[in-house]
């Protein structure tokens, strides 16, 4: 079996019953839509597989021990760079440090990010079409917190040059672009 086999097989077992925010939609729809757009982005194996792999480690009983003994110490890496370290802390300080840490974060690292945060915009603008504003009510910090870290976001990834960061940077001034904050 393939690496991206492997970490889709892995991907699905790990957040089996789990569900996209506020949705009935199963969660792996999320990691194989990041994968799929770092693919066609043409990135290498291991960037697809972290992307794949990205949120197990936060959001499921893998460890980075699990992901290197399987997929080895590159994609082991760029998943601990995509990785809040204490989810224990306050959102707020979570998401500062997130945006502190891709200013200087490996390129792979970056991409991923970039990737897996295109996916939640696009999914964000999506919904909003369905259910407008209502959207927000997803989200214990709501519109303005969520503008202020996705705008973060955009400025710390701004060195990431190309197609799959100005989409990024389109989705998130679309989705925040209404004359509100």
């Amino acid at each position: 079996m393939n690496k991206v086999d492997l970490a889709l097989e892995v991907a699905a077992k790990a957040h089996r019953g789990q569900l996209r925010k506020g949705t009935d939609v199963p969660y792996i729809s999320h990691p194989c839509a990041v994968g799929l757009i770092l693919a066609r982005a043409s990135c290498a194996e291991d960037v697809v597989v972290a992307g794949i792999l990205h949120d197990t480690v936060e959001d499921t009983a893998l460890t980075l021990d699990d992901i290197e003994k399987d997929f080895g110490s590159v994609v082991a890496a760029i998943v601990e760079g995509c990785s809040e370290s204490d989810k224990s802390r306050p959102w707020e300080d979570r998401k500062r440090h997130t945006i502190e840490f891709l200013r200087d974060a490996s390129p792979e690292a970056r991409m991923v990010t970039c990737a897996d945060k295109l996916h939640n915009v696009r999914s964000i603008l999506a919904e909003r079409r369905v259910i407008g504003d209502r959207v927000w009510d997803r989200f214990r910090q709501g519109r303005d917190l969520q503008a202020w870290y996705y705008r973060g976001l955009v400025e710390s990834l701004s060195a990431q040059k190309g197609p799959l960061f100005q989409a990024l940077r389109k989705a998130v001034d679309e989705l925040f672009s209404d004359g509100q904050p």
